[in-house]
């Protein structure tokens, strides 16, 4: 199936993910930009408050529905398919900020491949900016909250290494090439 070539990168935010992507891309691999960050930037031009620090509710249901068009928009690519954040990270902050039982729901049918990618807390390289408001704390907390909940829909997660971008690529893609795309 095709999501079995869809992979998942996840993480601490401020943890390197975007910029393993870029170096993904450059690499000549499809890459999904982080649904949050076209979000905030929709929103500001729109003068929209669908935004984490105004509507945190709103901004995960569109961060949802976005990442369900990300991946019927991701079909047509060949090879793997990278996703900066997604679905899980979505529907499981929502499910944490609601209590709406969406995670299972929304994760067990609309999968990536079965090995994910998850990026440590880094505090060498963690910086806020005008779309990351949030503090390292923050950024821990919700590390945490994804540690439990890619497991609990039976992803293998494998952590980034804390290195160059280039070895983090490499290690990718090494990690990527002793399974299949079956899950």
């Amino acid at each position: 199936m095709f999501q079995n070539r869809f992979v998942a990168i996840s993480g601490c935010s401020g943890g390197g993910k975007s910029t393993l992507l870029a170096e993904l891309k450059a690499r000549g691999h499809a890459v999904v930009e982080e649904p949050g960050r076209r979000i905030i930037a929709e929103e500001a031009a729109s003068g929209g408050d669908a935004l984490p620090w105004a509507d945190l509710a709103a901004f995960l249901r569109r961060a949802i529905a976005m990442a369900l068009r990300d991946r019927e928009e991701a079909v047509d690519h060949q090879g793997w398919v990278f996703f900066d954040r997604g679905l899980v990270d979505a529907a499981s902050a929502l499910e944490a900020l609601t209590g709406e039982p969406i995670l299972h729901r929304l994760c067990d049918v609309h999968r990536y491949h079965r090995r994910m990618f998850m990026a440590p807390p880094w505090p060498d390289i963690h910086v806020t900016d005008a779309d990351r408001r949030h503090g390292l704390d923050a950024a821990v907390a919700e590390y945490e909250r994804l540690m439990q909940a890619y497991p609990a829909l039976g992803y293998e997660v494998v952590p980034l290494p804390k290195t160059t971008v280039a070895a983090r690529a490499e290690f990718v893609l090494a990690a990527l090439g002793d399974v299949s795309g079956e899950t």
